[in-house]
């Protein structure tokens, strides 16, 4: 199986990690391909999902190693069973690359005329996408397979943006799913689907959001693991056409999915007036300011 990484950047830790567990179950990738370590777009993605400092700090830490603790390199906890290498962490997908030795390629958008010609010459099976732009039919109909990507809500119920926080705004069950990208938002067909069971009620959306990347990471490990032996297939989504698709969620609504997240309500149906809230506050039309992975 010829497997090719999609990465928003070589910092990316949920990338880095996939990478890495790949490796560590017999799937080297051929090639990853990433956008600039300091992409804009992608540095105010990070930004807004965890505030100026927070996105500072991490940074200082994942490039000055010596000066920092294991712990303070790996921002995400429930990763670092993927992360680790000997006494250290991997801290990129580049530290991943020169240890299972294949090249990692950065290119200004992953659309752009050099990232596919790159893909075409790795000749992948399958892709995997970890963040990044929205991905055009150039670049989709490389891979043999198709390109995989992780989730975090259960589709076609939710899809979009900020799936963790709508999934609990709207009463719908969390969950992971693992589907192969099309041309449209969290629209294509579908490889596994999980209800969370993780959560409980010290849970932040920060550390929820934590517990559901890295369970979407081994996800994913299965499913690659699947098409490879062939006992996995896709399943067309129901309702492909329905309007489900949510942008970045509102603080104040933020709020609100984080009481029902402490309070435990996590399957409860919603009211008429969180139903009309959701439905008025809900921009269905168009597409998502950037493509989910595992920021969705």
């Amino acid at each position: 199986m010829r497997v090719v990484i999609l990465c928003s950047s070589p910092y990316s830790e949920a990338g880095c990690a996939l990478t890495a567990r790949l490796a560590q179950l017999g799937y080297i990738p051929v090639g990853a391909l990433t956008l600039p370590s300091w992409d804009r777009r992608t540095l105010l993605r990070k930004v807004g999902q965890w505030g100026l400092h927070d996105s500072l700090h991490y940074a200082v830490a994942k490039l000055s190693p010596r000066k920092s603790t294991i712990q303070k390199q790996i921002r995400n906890p429930y990763l670092e069973s993927a992360l680790r290498h000997g006494d250290g962490v991997f801290r990129s997908v580049r530290d991943v690359a020169r240890t299972y030795m294949f090249p990692v390629v950065a290119c200004s958008a992953q659309n752009s005329p050099r990232a596919v010609a790159q893909l075409k010459q790795w000749s992948p099976d399958l892709a995997i996408f970890t963040g990044g732009d929205i991905l055009r039919d150039e670049v989709l109909n490389v891979p043999r397979l198709g390109i995989l990507n992780a989730h975090l809500a259960l589709l076609p119920e939710i899809r979009g943006m900020s799936s963790p926080e709508w999934s609990l705004l709207c009463g719908v069950p969390l969950g992971i799913t693992i589907h192969l990208m099309d041309s449209g938002i969290d629209t294509g067909p579908i490889l596994l689907r999980r209800e969370f069971a993780g959560a409980n009620d010290r849970d932040s959306l920060a550390g929820l959001r934590n517990k559901m990347i890295a369970e979407g990471i081994e996800l994913i490990a299965q499913a690659v693991a699947g098409l490879d032996r062939g006992t996995i297939s896709s399943v067309t989504q129901a309702d492909r056409e329905k309007d489900s698709q949510f942008f970045v969620m509102h603080e104040q609504l933020k709020a609100v999915a984080t009481r029902r997240l402490t309070e435990g309500r996590l399957t409860e149906g919603r009211s008429k007036n969180d139903r009309s809230k959701n439905d008025r506050l809900n921009p269905v039309a168009g597409k998502c300011d950037g493509s989910g992975g595992f920021n969705g």
